[in-house]
């Protein structure tokens, strides 16, 4: 009986570790690789700067064997001015995926954070900006389900910019 109980965990315990070698990180160097790509290759517009834009963006897209990307869908997004510099920063990011073995389409989710630096000195003209744009802002939201069918959820970038005076 013994034996029995200490041949069935040794083999789950072969199976738990051959899925582990499977599952990767689906960028091309993992994840300091992937959140570098997107800090060098987004570019923070100057409407965001100047309306001191801030907030999350979350898009699914797939992505096949080559790595390569289509069907970019915007999810959710606390302003529309946000997911523009997303788009092309994706766009850039063509070949760069790897997808699970034995899928042809894989879909990713990914969860972007806008912020700007805040200032040594915040003064009254600043806190009268943010707030203009958090009254102003034009959320994107879905009225309809998303199916997500399997999807992985990659970690949040977050993108910090400077605002100029």
């Amino acid at each position: 009986m013994k034996k029995i109980f200490t041949i069935i965990t040794a083999l789950t315990l072969s199976l738990h570790c051959l899925a582990q070698e499977q599952l990767s990180f689906p960028f091309q160097g993992g994840k300091d690789i992937m959140t570098r790509f997107f800090k060098d290759s987004l570019t923070v517009s100057p409407e965001i700067i100047q309306k001191k834009a801030s907030g999350s963006v979350i898009f699914k897209f797939t992505a096949d064997i080559q790595g390569r990307i289509s069907k970019i869908i915007i999810y959710y997004a606390d302003d529309a001015i946000l997911a523009p510099p997303i788009i092309e920063a994706l766009k850039k990011s063509n070949h760069k995926w790897i997808i699970p073995d034995h899928e042809k389409f894989h879909d990713f989710i990914i969860p972007f954070s806008f912020s700007f630096n805040t200032p040594a000195a915040e003064t009254r003209v600043l806190q009268t900006e943010v707030y203009d744009y958090y009254r102003n802002r034009k959320p994107v939201v879905t009225d309809n389900q998303v199916p997500l069918d399997i999807a992985t959820l990659l970690p949040t970038v977050m993108v910090k910019y400077d605002i100029t005076r």
